[in-house]
């Protein structure tokens, strides 16, 4: 008997099994219901609707061929719901309709409203237009509408009153324009109201006092106008309050800030709060209250809220900049890696900009540095938070650089340190990689952000793709002449709370930035390098090395000039034949204590001023040689100031100062070794110093030149060359000096003609000069 009850009692559950899914299968979506959804779908723009293929209620989904290109999301969703319990299980209808993120291009269905038993309404993320059709108002179920990031325009319409039951209503992210029709205020069952990012003007209506169940009330990014209402005291199930940028002035509300069950309140961009709200809600977790003329300190007992997330710790701090060395360019690839770009024949390199913050940074990288302010407010992985990169082709010259770009939910900073000062001209690379054209609904994102330069307000409301006119296109925005006085540039992007939040997913919004480049006014090449293998770096080396033998040659000659003269000159001595050469001449007077002769700003100061030739002499005409050849400037023409009367001076007060570099000749467009271009300016300093103990020999030069020794810091004092060596005075003497006389002699020289010359056996140039001389007159006779 036992065996067989057992047989008896599989069999009947085998049997119950059998009916129930043979229930199931028979359990239809209503034909009317069925016939609706094809409608729905055309109106909605939905291609390829395919009904055939299986049951939607069974399957719970809408089988679709979509006709547009869309790139695959995680986010997409076409799931259909439905309540199969009617006409003993054997038919269905449908509850909900999700269909979110696909890009539909049609428009909102009035069909729906053939949809009786229909509860839930989302369509998301789509490129939806018109306005919410009154026929959804018969609905007697209906309690959610989610319309968030459409194309819906227009007025909101009056008759949303008629939607009784309705207790979410979400449109955010659309066009929506004018004021909110009071009669919004007879949705009283309404929990949640999310009305963000549109164009809505006017003040809130007094008739939302009356919306008491309230839970999530955002009207952020708006144009409204008047002040935050108080009656939103009175909202006592309140846990969302965004507020932040919609218009709206303070003060705060007290009862607003006694409201506890807030959890979430967001207030920025607001003038008028003034004081800190006094907020008894111990469960909150946000609180935000960023640019809102606040003053004073922050009351203790925000440090006593279990819920807040606080900073801990010490905050970052800049620290103390010490400069080596000054920079005329800089170049950064914004979150993303080295790169060089190649143009024609040169190329530049953009430093990598791939460190990964937090919410409160402030990183510094040898010549430039970072600051980052703000937390996204909706959860996002920490290698999507502050770096955005792009798999996308892109179009442009230089597209590497647009792969990637920083973002920052408030506040993005770039500082250039160590800077020459005087004008720079600055571009900011932008393009918009996170929204993409390639999806009809991310080409409703609106990022929307300000750039400030040197604390100056260069962009307000800056969109990227409006300006580009679309996404994925490269956008330079350059200012010219911004003035750099301390040796350093910022640059500022900060979000005013406008535009969207939610596209391509809510948490993606405040400033994006491709790549930096800024550059001197002097710098005509920012920076660039040739991209020749035979680039001629030594050149200058190559120059200056022939200098040397030439001074070195010169040398002999001038040696070879007076051992012929002292010898020309005994022989005129002690020659006693008739009087076929007569000479009258002074032993104690020489060319050295009676005339100086040398070309105008080649001369040692002690030659110059004194008469004094010492052996450091040439090292000095051989220093100003060389700071003339990195300057691409002569020192005898030096147009300037009446304290830069000199090439020789205006370089040493640039090196008092720090700015040493700005005496390079910019002709050179940046195409050499700093290195040894900096070494050579200071070889050149220390071989025109005004002491000559002080200066190198010439040897000794050319190992500093080479890299063998190092370059001895002693450098001379400008004012030497500023107030007792002047050009005007040296261009006066060489005017009438030749016409003075000397307090040592006022004697002449007659030379008649013989076989030996009484002219100088190496006669100067035209313009060589005369200095504090007596003078020569010859004579000749038959």
């Amino acid at each position: 008997m036992l065996i067989h009850f057992s047989v008896l009692l599989l069999f009947f559950t085998i049997i119950t099994i059998f009916f129930a899914i043979s229930t199931s299968v028979l359990s239809a979506l209503h034909p009317d219901e069925l016939n609706t959804l094809e409608k729905i779908a055309t109106t909605l723009g939905v291609k390829g609707l395919n009904l055939r293929h299986g049951d939607p209620c069974t399957l719970g989904t809408l089988t679709m061929a979509q006709g547009v290109s869309i790139v695959p999301n995680s986010e997409r969703n076409n799931t259909i719901r439905c309540d199969c319990s009617f006409y003993n299980n054997n038919t269905c209808h449908i509850t909900s309709i999700e269909l979110k993120t696909l890009s539909l291009p049609g428009k909102l269905p009035p069909e729906l409203a053939d949809l009786r038993y229909l509860q839930t309404i989302d369509l998301c993320r789509n490129y939806l237009s018109g306005t919410i059709p009154m026929e959804w108002a018969s609905m007697p179920h209906l309690t959610s509408i989610s319309l968030c990031a459409n194309n819906l325009s227009g007025n909101l319409p009056s008759g949303l009153q008629n939607f009784k039951n309705l207790t979410f209503l979400g449109i955010e992210a659309n066009q929506f324009t004018g004021p909110i029709p009071d009669e919004i205020g007879n949705l009283t069952n309404l929990t949640g109201m999310q009305f963000g990012s549109n164009q809505f003007t006017g003040s809130l209506p007094s008739s939302l006092a009356r919306l008491v169940k309230l839970e999530d009330f955002r009207v952020s990014d708006n144009n409204f106008n008047g002040t935050i209402p108080g009656y939103i005291g009175n909202w006592s199930r309140l846990k969302k309050l965004y507020l932040y940028a919609s218009g709206l002035k303070g003060p705060f509300p007290d009862a607003v800030a006694r409201l506890e069950n807030l959890v979430e309140l967001i207030i920025s961009d607001t003038t008028g709060i003034n004081s800190f709200p006094n907020i008894s809600s111990k469960a909150i977790k946000t609180l935000i209250l960023r640019n809102v003329s606040l003053y004073g300190s922050i009351p203790s007992y925000i440090w006593t809220m279990q819920e807040l997330r606080i900073l801990s710790g010490l905050l970052p701090c800049a620290g103390s900049i010490n400069c080596t060395r000054y920079q005329r360019f800089l170049h950064i690839n914004c979150g993303g890696d080295k790169i060089v770009i190649t143009n024609s024949s040169y190329k530049t390199t953009y430093q990598p900009d791939n460190y990964k913050f937090n919410e409160a940074t402030n990183q510094r990288f040898g010549n430039w540095g970072i600051s980052n302010t703000g937390a996204f407010t909706d959860y996002l992985s920490e290698e999507e938070q502050f770096i955005f990169s792009t798999s996308l082709p892109l179009s442009g010259n230089a597209p590497d650089i647009y792969k990637t770009a920083r973002r920052s939910a408030l506040s993005l900073a770039y500082y250039a340190f160590c800077l020459e000062n005087g004008p720079y001209n600055v571009k900011l690379h932008f393009m918009e990689i996170q929204f993409s054209d390639q999806e009809l609904y991310s080409r409703l994102g609106r990022r929307i952000f300000d750039v400030y330069v040197q604390g100056e307000l260069f962009l307000r409301d800056f969109n990227i793709k409006e300006e580009a006119n679309g996404t994925l296109k490269p956008l330079v925005k350059e200012i010219k002449s911004v003035n750099v006085s301390d040796h350093t540039l910022e640059i500022r992007l900060y979000w005013a709370g406008k535009g969207t939040t939610l596209i391509p997913k809510r948490g993606n919004y405040g400033p994006l930035i491709s790549a930096i480049s800024l550059c001197h006014s002097l710098e005509p090449r920012c920076g660039a390098e040739k991209t020749k293998h035979d680039t001629n770096y030594p050149l200058i080396f190559g120059v200056t090395g022939a200098l040397v033998t030439v001074t070195l040659l010169a040398l002999g000659l001038y040696a070879q000039k007076r051992c012929r003269g002292e010898k020309n000159k005994r022989e005129r001595d002690l020659r006693a034949q008739g009087l076929q050469t007569v000479w009258l001449h002074e032993e104690e007077h020489t060319h050295i204590s009676t005339k100086v002769a040398g070309t105008i700003g080649y001369m040692a100061p002690e030659y110059a001023l004194w008469g004094q030739l010492t052996e450091k002499a040439d090292v000095y005409s051989f220093g100003v040689v060389a700071m003339e050849i990195v300057s691409g400037k002569s020192n005898t023409k030096q147009q300037g100031s009446a304290d830069h009367v000199s090439l020789i001076n205006w370089a040493l007060t640039l090196q008092q100062k720090g700015d040493i570099m700005e005496i390079i000749d910019p002709i050179l467009e940046g195409d050499f070794n700093s290195k040894e271009v900096v070494r050579m300016i200071k070889v050149s300093l220390l071989c025109t110093n005004s002491s000559p103990s002080l200066r190198p020999t010439m040897s000794e030069a050319v190992q500093m030149l080479e890299g063998e020794i190092e370059v001895t810091q002693v450098f001379s004092d400008p004012d030497l060359y500023g107030h007792n060596w002047s050009i005007s005075k040296r261009r006066d003497i060489e005017t009438h000096g030749i016409s003075s006389t000397s307090d040592v002699t006022d004697q002449t020289t007659t030379t008649m003609r013989s076989s030996f010359s009484g002219y100088d056996l190496y006669p100067l140039y035209p313009e060589s000069m005369i200095l504090n001389s007596t003078v020569e007159f010859s004579s000749s006779s038959q």
